[in-house]
């Protein structure tokens, strides 16, 4: 008895792990929170965690062979499947410095998903052999082929990227149909369970696809901005380009530009910037020197009383007398508003006008 608790342990934990995993998964899916924030990052690393846990495991445990169809494979170990896909979509969300590390590391897990599905006969789709020796291909060819040199290639690229979308839009209606039917049936039917993870399989495959080709056009483009990089730092090093300036705040340079343009022949603009004339109040002790200056403790600032605090007070003082008819705040309006009737506003201010 003690020795079949302990064979069923790992399965059991192996499930939950991937049931935490690909419930994150879902939250991230469902975010509309920036892919860089901390709070995103923390949780994509959580849930890469969680699913590197569940292929050790599932490495530990045996659960696929190469030489069985997916038919031979039990409907609960199906969704494992999946492992590679996960972590492939999950990697391409790191925000790290080294995206070229990031994005070969996706690539990894997408060829090898690929390949695991075309052996087990879930999907037909022919694999590019990646040649590791080899360098991708370059930043010129790139750019030749967005200016449509290869004009054939572009168009069967696009019939076939227009075909997937096709068969994507098929398969996530699909997948919405059998996804309802399982969460509202209280004993999922185990063809359902299965004809559902392998719909999300497919799905998934069709992704990975797409993914691997924007690997392929970023990779060239990440190598040649490195090599940009690495040649203009060589070059600063070895003195053919000076380094470059730094950047300079624009309104104190205006205002030096300013002064030096005006000087003291305008008496309406300053001769000073901001700065000089706070430098000179302090020299001259009209103002105190705030390296000098001690903080306050809260002591002090309690003796010596809120300034907002006096003027509720006082509002609240006038209020009283307001409702108490106070024949000195009486006589004070009234003296007021005969002030105003006498003296029209804008009484005086002729602007030289008769």
């Amino acid at each position: 008895m003690d020795m079949a608790s302990n064979e069923q342990q790992p399965e059991r934990n192996l499930s939950q792990i991937f049931d935490e995993g690909m419930k994150i998964f879902d939250d991230l899916s469902k975010s509309t929170e920036a892919t860089n924030s901390s709070t995103v990052q923390i949780q994509v690393k959580k849930a890469m965690r969680l699913f590197e846990d569940s292929t050790r495991l599932v490495s530990i445990a045996e659960i696929f062979s190469s030489n069985e169809s997916i038919d031979e494979v039990a409907t609960k170990n199906i969704r494992y499947f999946l492992l590679p896909a996960l972590l492939g979509t999950l990697s391409l969300k790191l925000c790290v410095e080294d995206r070229f590390n990031v994005i070969q590391t996706a690539e990894v897990y997408f060829r090898d998903f690929l390949k695991r599905c075309k052996s087990y006969d879930i999907v037909d789709i022919d694999i590019q052999e990646h040649n590791e020796n080899s360098s991708t291909e370059s930043f010129e060819s790139v750019r030749q082929q967005s200016h449509g040199t290869n004009l054939a290639a572009m168009a069967r690229e696009r019939n076939a990227k227009l075909q997937r979308y096709k068969e994507q839009k098929e398969l996530e209606s699909q997948l919405e149909i059998l996804r309802r039917s399982v969460c509202n049936m209280s004993i999922v039917d185990e063809e359902l369970e299965r004809k559902y993870y392998l719909t999300l399989i497919k799905n998934f495959c069709s992704q990975a696809v797409d993914e691997l080709n924007s690997i392929e056009m970023e990779k060239p483009l990440l190598e040649h901005m490195a090599k940009v990089r690495k040649d203009t730092d060589d070059k600063i090093k070895k003195g053919k380009f000076p380094p470059p300036k730094p950047l300079k705040p624009i309104i104190i340079t205006r205002d030096e530009i300013q002064k030096k343009v005006f000087g003291a022949g305008y008496p309406s603009l300053p001769t000073m910037t901001v700065q000089e004339f706070y430098e000179k109040r302090i020299r001259d002790g009209d103002w105190p020197d705030p390296s000098k200056q001690k903080p306050q403790s809260l002591q002090e600032m309690a003796a010596m009383g809120d300034p907002n605090r006096v003027s509720e007070e006082e509002e609240a003082e006038k209020e009283v007398k307001v409702e108490r008819d106070d024949p000195k705040l009486l006589k004070e309006a009234r003296d007021w508003d005969e002030f105003k009737d006498d003296h029209r506003r804008g009484f005086g201010n002729r602007m030289n006008r008769s």
